[in-house]
């Protein structure tokens, strides 16, 4: 009895992935679903125990300074700050940046120079400093993720 019951399992798995097969090969890029052009890059923060209010007075003169320059400028679409209130507790808090396209995530050395001239190399030294001697002392980065919607038609 088990051998006829694990044979018409089988048999029952084998025909259900065969008939789910084709319906997904059917599935053509830019006919049926297409991937967005703007990329995502999130960045997973596990701040210490409370330090969370110090880690995001440091970061408004930081990294939001630097992204809203970089937004101004075009080199950006978006920035955004997302607390954890729950989950396994690696991380407490996500950096969203937000850029139009690949492209604009590489580098460049004529965006590089714009962001300098307007966000200016005591404000990038200052950050830099900053990330040294506080960020790495109350918080770990846990990964960075980019990410690409696929928009579905």
């Amino acid at each position: 009895m088990k051998t006829i019951t694990k044979t018409l399992f089988g048999a029952f798995a084998a025909a259900t992935f065969a008939a789910a097969t084709p319906a997904a090969a059917q599935m053509e890029i830019y006919e049926d679903w297409e991937p967005a052009e703007e990329v995502v890059e999130l960045t997973m923060v596990k701040v210490d125990e409370g330090q969370f209010e110090t880690y995001m007075e440091g970061i408004k003169g930081t990294w939001v300074a630097a992204n809203k320059v970089a937004m101004e400028l075009g080199h950006i679409s978006s920035y955004g700050i997302y607390g954890v209130p729950y989950g396994d507790n690696d991380f407490n808090l996500i950096l969203r940046v937000t850029y139009p396209n690949t492209e604009m995530m590489g580098p460049s050395k004529a965006r590089y120079m714009e962001f300098m001239e307007a966000y200016g190399k005591a404000n990038l030294d200052a950050g830099n400093k900053k990330v040294l001697e506080l960020y790495n002392e109350i918080r770990e980065i846990q990964g960075i993720y980019v990410l690409r919607e696929v928009k579905m038609k």
